[in-house]
């Protein structure tokens, strides 16, 4: 299918703007435009019934969080999202809007977790504060009006990454987990697949700030919980719903997870969806149509599995 028209035209504008690649930027400048893109073009935030910032405590330190409510009663299910920007940038900010949204149309409690960030805390430290914020979220559900028999782990592009990870590290540590939302999952470190020759430039997400992300982080290529997709036994894990996109990098990547889990007798839903690029969910959905479709897609996906439908 050829380039959605609307993604065309969001990437010819990030081209006009004479806006140099991410990875040509030091990480502070980074963090700054990729903030500011998101801002101006990521989903407007709904109204929910209460959002409150508080910390946590963590292995290296208190973890930020930010929980958004939905309207009702509760106990509600609850989801932890993590979110995206490679393991080095990105912010509770960045996935405010799809967080709202996603509480509204799942009714769940949204646990959205700010992790450490490479350079300065390369990997692990991502996927520690990842898992101990799962752990927080099973042992204190109610305490933020949740379900403890009822978590899903959610995020998009590193995101993804680490909600796989957790999800297994959970199989062994709890909690127990009823879902996991794989948003264009990165779940291996290397750019040998047929989407990354095809898609690996021209598209936002491209192979050299890939590298320039895995630069950063320092992840190990052969440990799973930089490359899920080693993991050696995938059996066990709860259902997934996986997202990848046309024209994006990690779309073979996050298809071949998807595949292993189906063949683990894992419960899996793998959408792609055409014409579209990296980030087009998450952090585009503002201008993308077909970005807000997905969202609101995923969160009456995630109702359906919340309601034992």
């Amino acid at each position: 299918m050829s380039l959605d028209e609307q993604a065309a035209a969001w990437l010819k504008g990030l081209a006009d703007s004479g806006l140099p690649p991410l990875n040509e930027m030091t990480v502070e400048q980074a963090r700054v435009t990729y903030t500011a893109v998101v801002n101006d073009c990521g989903l407007a935030p709904e109204p929910v019934a209460e959002i409150t910032d508080r910390t946590i405590p963590g292995p290296a330190g208190d973890i930020p969080i930010r929980i958004y409510t939905p309207e009702g009663l509760g106990p509600f299910p609850v989801l932890v999202y993590y979110h995206g920007g490679g393991w080095v940038i990105g912010n509770l900010e960045v996935v405010h809007g799809i967080c709202t949204v996603l509480a509204n149309r799942a009714g769940t409690v949204v646990v959205s977790v700010d992790y450490r960030l490479a350079p300065e805390h390369p990997f692990p430290a991502a996927v520690e504060d990842a898992h101990a914020a799962l752990r927080w979220v099973g042992d204190n559900a109610a305490s933020i009006n949740g379900d403890a028999g009822r978590i899903a782990v959610g995020g998009d592009s590193a995101g993804g990454t680490l909600s796989a990870v957790v999800a297994l590290l959970a199989r062994t540590s709890g909690p127990d987990l009823l879902h996991q939302l794989l948003i264009y999952p990165a779940t291996e470190v290397g750019y040998h697949t047929p989407s990354y020759h095809a898609n690996g430039q021209d598209y936002f997400l491209t192979t050299d700030l890939m590298c320039w992300f895995h630069g950063h982080y320092r992840p190990d290529p052969d440990d799973w919980r930089a490359s899920p997709l080693k993991a050696p036994d995938l059996s066990g894990l709860p259902s997934a719903y996986v997202i990848t996109a046309e024209f994006d990098p990690l779309r073979d990547e996050g298809e071949a997870y998807a595949e292993r889990l189906r063949q683990a007798g894992v419960e899996v839903t793998c959408r792609r969806y055409d014409g579209q690029i990296h980030a087009f969910t998450a952090n585009l959905a503002g201008v993308m149509d077909e970005g807000r479709r997905s969202v609101v897609d995923a969160g009456l996906h995630l109702k359906r599995v919340f309601d034992g439908r």
